[in-house]
């Protein structure tokens, strides 16, 4: 009896079921790519954060930056070159000169390494490694020799004097032509793999670093800086000033990232190169588990007051780029639609359902004339309107996928920037005694494909917000027929 009737009543009132169904539909829809997006959303920056951080990396231990103190260096990085630097020409007409520094830069906060013994002593922590932040600056170029002390003009330059250095352009240097580069450089203590760095990497030639290259002047760098290099497994690189052996390269293990630096050197050399004995500027991470990430960061703050305590959720605030702008679009305007619209849907859902109990006065007051009960007339405006919302919502579930598909088909590609705590001095001035060309100083950057995953959570949720506004509607529909008494609905239409 109950389906027979539902089955003729939905047959009979087609538009309003279409109605209904169309504004469901359109709602669950909209919401589930909202929902596949925003997870699409998480996953790129999921994927750009473990490149940078490390796999299982849950929180990481920083220091603020500060600006550089009086005295401090000035804006960006000096090169400081002797009267005999540098190699001159046969024809005495010009002169080269070249010189690196490993540097963590102006405004770089590091922090004592100690802090690691501390940071391993919190109760659920699995694992922690320390790494230090550097940048190595390049400057190469090629100078004409200076004019000669008898105040001639020639360049042959027998008895030709150069400035000392600090000398800020007492003789012209002009026409040299000079190149000032940069090279991202971390060093990593070599033991540490579970957590770090190099936990989020794969080798492609080579191999990585262990714990006998302590002390040891190798380095481990990124496959696209050494193709881009012209770079090669057993050839020298020069970091600070010294000669480092390639004895590897790697990759990032998410195709939608790169990896975290240039290149990787030991923690002790990276040390003693940058003249910051003792000092690292981030320590990675890893909780014992998921549950446990807000208790040990609490416990971190406590134990590490001046240092600066951050988890996953708090570094995706520092990606940037169209893909944080995605990630604020998602998470504002997407989300506030997909609730209006809902809305709208449920309010034209119920709006609909109480209307037609009111064209069904005299239906329903024959059937509570006859013995219905108003549970029973209640159940059967429901069920109703829970199919209608079933209809609803598996429409809403094609069009949902539909629409998914056609956002995975474009495969749009979101540019990031991150800025590791480590890197967050920013852009860092500098030049060379006298003045020079400013740079600026690597960041992670990366370009990756958003894709809007199915997961069973996106189609329980359509599914439950079918049921949900099918239910409400027959809920307040079945009241409004509960409410009508068979003699005052017989004479309402007599």
């Amino acid at each position: 009896m109950f389906f027979t009737y539902l089955r003729r009543e939905l047959a009979g009132r087609r538009r309003q079921t279409a109605i209904i169904a169309v504004g469901m539909a359109l709602a669950i829809a909209l919401v589930m790519m909202v929902n596949a997006v925003s997870t699409g959303v998480r996953d790129a920056q999921a994927a750009v954060l473990e490149s940078v951080y490390g796999v299982g990396t849950d929180l990481t231990v920083s220091q603020a930056p500060t600006a550089p103190g009086e005295g401090e260096g000035g804006p960006g990085v000096r090169f400081e070159f002797g009267q005999d630097d540098g190699a001159t020409a046969d024809d005495g007409t010009t002169t080269e000169l070249s010189n690196s520094r490993l540097t963590a830069g102006p405004g770089a906060s590091t922090f004592d390494a100690s802090t690691l013994e501390t940071v391993q002593s919190v109760d659920g922590v699995a694992a922690a490694s320390a790494t230090l932040s550097l940048t190595n600056v390049t400057f190469d170029g090629e100078l004409p020799a200076p004019p000669s002390d008898t105040g001639g003009t020639g360049t042959s330059g027998g008895d030709a004097a150069r400035p000392a250095p600090g000398d800020g352009g007492a003789r012209s240097f002009g026409g040299g032509a000079f190149d000032v580069a940069s090279t991202s450089v971390t060093g990593v203590d070599p033991t540490a793999d579970a957590v770090g760095p190099l936990s989020a990497v794969e080798l492609v030639d080579g191999r990585g670093l262990d714990a006998a290259d302590a002390g040891q002047a190798v380095v481990v760098l990124d496959a696209d800086h050494a193709m881009s290099e012209g770079l090669a497994v057993g050839d020298t690189i020069d970091l600070g000033g010294t000669g480092f052996e390639v004895v590897g390269t790697v990759a990032s293990t998410s195709a939608d990232a790169a990896t975290a630096s240039n290149a990787y050197i030991p923690l002790d050399v990276a040390q003693e190169l940058s003249g910051l004995e003792g000092q690292v500027s981030d320590i990675a991470v890893q909780a014992e588990s998921a549950s446990t990430i807000p208790t040990v960061k609490a416990d971190l703050e406590g134990a590490l007051p001046e240092q600066e305590v951050s988890t996953q959720e708090d570094l995706a605030a520092s990606v940037s780029g169209s893909l944080g702008s995605a990630s604020q679009l998602v998470s504002s305007l997407g989300l506030w639609l997909s609730v209006a619209v809902l809305a709208a849907a449920f309010l034209i859902a119920i709006l609909f359902t109480i209307q037609g109990v009111t064209r069904r006065t005299r239906e329903f007051g024959t059937l509570k004339a006859i013995g219905w009960s108003n549970r029973r007339i209640t159940g059967q405006v429901a069920g109703e309107s829970l199919v209608q919302g079933l209809i609803g919502g598996a429409a809403g579930l094609a069009l949902g996928f539909a629409g998914i598909g056609v956002v995975n088909a474009i495969a749009p590609t979101l540019a990031t920037t991150t800025a590791p705590d480590s890197a967050a001095a920013g852009a860092m001035g500098g030049g060379f005694a006298g003045g020079g060309t400013p740079f600026d100083a690597a960041q992670a950057t990366a370009e990756v494909v958003l894709t809007a995953p199915v997961t069973p959570t996106v189609v329980a949720l359509a599914v439950g917000l079918a049921v949900l506004g099918g239910l409400l509607a027959g809920a307040i529909g079945g009241w409004r027929a509960s409410l009508l008494r068979p003699a005052e609905a017989l004479r309402s239409v007599a």
